[in-house]
């Protein structure tokens, strides 16, 4: 390995070792970059605006979620369904548990009908307890 000789003719040594901390500044400085924008990113989900009520309950633990949209889309546990793949479920649920609680989150532009007939066929499979989702004002 050749020297490289400095000013005033004496030797000095090559760079023999790499010095990783401008590399763990600049990927550490990275990482809070991504954590922060991660909250930003909005994951595959459905915008339904709850209707606002002065007297809301605690939340219910529940086996069973519901949700109709504004344009009559209905989303069991977060998944989209159809009518009868509602009821199927619907069915599978009060068998796990005869004492099931149906949460109901409706769009406050979602039809009065439509909540009805939501709620109609769930007691046609014999759930009793339902619980309406809503936001607090």
């Amino acid at each position: 390995m050749a020297s490289v000789q400095a000013q005033g003719g004496r030797a000095r040594a090559g760079i023999v070792g790499i010095n990783v901390t401008p590399m763990v500044d600049v990927v550490l400085v990275l990482l809070v970059i991504m954590m922060v924008s991660a909250t930003y990113i909005v994951s595959e989900s459905m915008q339904v605006n709850l209707p606002k009520a002065a007297n809301a309950d605690d939340t219910v633990s529940s086996l069973a979620s519901v949700t109709l949209a504004k344009d009559k889309t209905l989303y069991w546990n977060g998944g989209k369904v159809s009518e009868a793949e509602l009821e199927q479920k619907l069915w599978n649920a009060y068998a796990k548990n005869n004492d099931v609680n149906l949460i109901v989150s409706a769009d406050q532009d979602a039809t009065h009908g439509s909540v009805v007939h939501l709620i109609d066929i769930a007691k046609a499979v014999g759930i009793t307890k339902f619980a309406i989702n809503v936001e607090s004002r």
